[in-house]
Formats: C-alpha cells, structure tokens, sequence
C-alpha cells in the first residue's frame, strides 16, 4: 500500500529521532565508565535500533526509501553535550540529566505523529502508539536514575 506524503514524513521523523536517540546513547557510553550506566544505555540504544528497522520496514512497504538520517537538532545537541562535559566534567547526574533530556524530545516527536490529523492505517498507528508506550517506560527509568543520583549527591 502506497503511504501518503504526511506519513512518509512522520514516519521518517521517528526514525530520525531513534537514529538521535542511538547516537545520543552511545555518546552517553562514551562519557562514563560506569557499568551500570554503560549497559543501561546500550540496553537504550538498542531499543532504538530495534525501533528503526521496524519503522523503515513500515517505510519500504509502502514503497518508500529507507531513513537513515538525523535530525539536525540531535546533532546540535550532541555537540552541545560534549562541550557541557568538557565544563561540567562527565559526571553521573550531568550524563543522566542529558539523556533525560533526549528522552523527553522522542516523546514529543511521537506525541506529534499521534496527534497528527495523517491519514494512517490502524496498524501503524498501533506501532507507533506501542513504541511511544516502551519509550515512555525508557524515560522513567532514566528519570529515576537521574532523580536518585540527585537525591544522593544533591546534585
């Protein structure tokens, strides 16, 4: 079935913002040495990879190319994120707090497509509506991470 042009767009944008969250995550990877936060994060990326291929798949059955981009806001935001730990070291909270942030623009973005007026089939929308979901439980659990290491070292 051929995808409307609004669709491709949409979901083209959640791709990106999976490719921002991959990239973010392993940026996080490379700024701490701490187990739990290394695996906690791959274990993010992941989830994000897992995201794309299923959206891209969505992409090329509706005979559409495949989406390998970023968005240039993840970019900026990745820059801006080394330029922070190189003033605020690579501390805990610092990382957290980033990724938290990261966290909260998949969210909007897929906010955005499911509050779209785009036509869509049901079973996109359902794929879109189940990832939302598990990306919402990813952003609580770094939220608490975040919340406890503030707690802890009144950050």
């Amino acid at each position: 079935m051929q995808h409307n042009e609004k669709l491709v767009e949409a979901l083209s944008d959640l791709v990106k913002i999976n490719n921002d969250r991959i990239e973010g995550y392993q940026k996080a990877i490379e700024q701490t040495e701490e187990v739990d936060l290394r695996a906690l994060f791959q274990r993010m990326a992941d989830e994000s990879k897992t995201y794309t291929e299923q959206l891209n798949a969505e992409l090329t059955q509706g005979g559409d190319n495949i989406e390998r981009n970023t968005t240039i806001y993840g970019r900026l935001y990745r820059t801006w994120m080394d330029i922070k730990a190189t003033f605020t070291g690579k501390s805990r909270y610092a990382i957290l707090a980033a990724c938290e942030y990261g966290e909260d623009a998949a969210q909007r973005t897929y906010e955005d497509a499911l509050r779209s007026d785009i036509s869509m089939p049901y079973s996109v929308r359902e794929l879109i509506a189940n990832q939302k979901s598990a990306l919402k439980s990813s952003h609580d659990t770094i939220k608490t991470y975040r919340d406890l290491e503030k707690a802890v070292n009144g950050q």
